[in-house]
């Protein structure tokens, strides 16, 4: 039931994301299926037994395929799809907790939230790359 709960999270919350965001109407529904498949990815993964910055990593590459590839079929701007998608993957509680524990004065934790942190971004920053590149290289 936690990996249906999350889907159905993420779609709803990448949906309304999107909204803000003033994406298109007609591509509301679409943000919201990347999101609800990214962050699917992500709690299979981590349900796995993979580490939480492996589960971003697969994540973030569902979910830059995704959006490549429904950017091409309804011919619309990548990032229309890739910002609201990407939400699901972003490490929001880990940089909470860094200012938390700094707050706090415990630095062991502070720097173990920050390493992780910056490893999630990495992972998300690589796997944009990568798509991006196999895309660009494909073109060509």
């Amino acid at each position: 039931m936690n990996l249906v709960g999350g889907i159905v999270g993420c779609f709803v919350a990448i949906a309304c994301f999107a909204v803000i965001m003033e994406c298109p109407k007609r591509y509301l529904p679409l943000a919201g299926t990347i999101g609800a498949v990214g962050g699917g990815v992500y709690v299979f993964c981590v349900e796995a037994g993979t580490g939480v910055v492996i589960a971003s990593f697969f994540s973030a590459l569902a979910i830059t395929v995704l959006s490549q590839v429904f950017a091409r079929l309804f011919r619309a701007p990548v990032t229309i799809f890739l910002i609201p998608g990407i939400l699901p993957t972003v490490p929001g509680a880990g940089m909470y907790r860094i200012v938390y524990y700094m707050m706090a004065g415990e630095q062991s934790k502070c720097g173990y939230y920050l390493a992780q942190t910056l490893e999630i971004a990495g992972m998300i920053a690589l796997a944009i790359f990568l798509v991006g590149t196999v895309v660009k290289v494909l073109q060509k």
